[in-house]
């Protein structure tokens, strides 16, 4: 660059409003959604919401338009869209303006494959009938029976199934380069949970978002006595047994970093980190009365329960008692489920609608005061 090239002041770019987030499994996805629900309420933006009685956006099914609340009414006119759905663009595209900002987030198959392992061991049948986790993986083909699949779907390759592809397909190296081309194609960024901080920063580079659009408190996790230790033969067994979803992985964790690079740069990225880690903390004293997020049965506004699944223990959060409303609705929104958050904007954005029964005590009364 020239010398005069450099003083002249960055233009301050606008906000992406149009964006549609596929939500992988497994993969802090929820708490990327709570970023993108609360970005949605602050600038009043129409969120794509499952139809009816759905929570998802008919999960595991391929994604179909007629899944959204309203379609046939509001049309192309929803700004933000991002809960469950298996990624299918013909249709997305029916639903999101042209120029939409499309984004994913992977995780590392091996710590996924044991998170998935523990949240739907009682589901996957799979899962259900291996001991644990590590015998699962010494001989998957025992347990994992091909007329199953669509109830295995969670055993094998998730995050390939979730883009739309299919996850018992083989290992060959033409098809994967094709995949992950045409996810290159149709998504404008994919983020590392592994990096997860550093990938909020990412975002919010790409987005023209401010630090507060991005600042979160990490949900649906769960208790670390619940984890499942690997073995390294387990560790090796899931990059041959998920091999696709280890391609998938390996290409866009480096694909990752060298948007960072280019993007933000390693320093400037060293210092956003730190200041997001800064104001969570702050947000986090704010907020909170156990400066941590607390097992279920520690929960004691039960409308702030998170959905329990498996054998896990899926941790929430209690609020301190005494915050002004202003303060209070904001923490709220920092720590509420996903389900919660996605009836409770179904109900601001569907006055008409009958609510989404979620057989959760309170819901209603606890978030109506608007």
């Amino acid at each position: 660059k020239s010398h005069e090239e450099l003083l002249i002041p960055s233009t301050p770019c606008r906000a992406k409003t149009n964006i549609m987030f596929l939500k992988t499994h497994k993969t802090a996805s929820s708490t990327v959604l709570n970023i993108m629900f609360r970005f949605a309420e602050r600038y009043n933006l129409t969120v794509a919401l499952p139809a009816g009685q759905l929570v998802h956006l008919g999960y595991p099914k391929t994604f179909l338009a007629s899944f959204v609340e309203e379609f046939q009414v509001i049309g192309q006119n929803y700004n933000i869209m991002c809960n469950h759905l298996r990624f299918n663009p013909s249709e997305v595209q029916k639903v999101m303006a042209a120029n939409t900002f499309y984004f994913s987030i992977l995780r590392n198959p091996i710590p996924l494959l044991e998170s998935s392992y523990v949240y739907y061991k009682d589901s996957v049948p799979a899962f259900r009938i291996s001991k644990d986790v590590n015998e699962y993986l010494a001989s998957p083909m025992k347990y994992y029976h091909p007329e199953d699949y669509k109830q295995n779907i969670y055993a094998r390759n998730i995050m390939w199934f979730d883009f739309g592809y299919d996850n018992n397909a083989e290992n060959n190296k033409k098809y994967i380069q094709a995949v992950l081309k045409e996810i290159e194609q149709n998504f404008h960024l994919i983020l590392i949970a592994d990096y997860f901080d550093e990938s909020m920063i990412l975002l919010k580079h790409i987005l023209c978002w401010d630090l507060d659009d991005v600042i979160y408190f990490k949900l649906n996790s769960r208790s670390q006595d619940t984890v499942q230790t690997l073995t390294l033969k387990s560790k090796e067994q899931i990059k041959a047994w998920c091999s696709l979803d280890w391609k998938l992985y390996l290409h866009f964790n480096q694909s990752f970093w060298r948007r960072i690079e280019e993007t933000i740069g390693f320093e400037k990225l060293e210092k956003e980190v730190n200041h997001l880690r800064m104001r969570q903390k702050e947000l986090m004293e704010t907020c909170l009365s156990d400066q941590e997020a607390v097992g279920k049965d520690h929960i004691k506004n039960k409308a702030l329960l998170p959905f329990q699944s498996g054998a896990t223990d899926i941790l929430g959060y209690n609020l301190k008692q005494d915050l002004d409303n202003r303060t209070l609705r904001t923490c709220q929104k920092m720590v509420m489920p996903e389900l919660q958050y996605t009836s409770y904007l179904y109900a601001v954005q569907h006055p008409h609608k009958k609510r989404k029964q979620l057989g959760l005590p309170l819901l209603w009364t606890s978030f109506q005061e608007k």
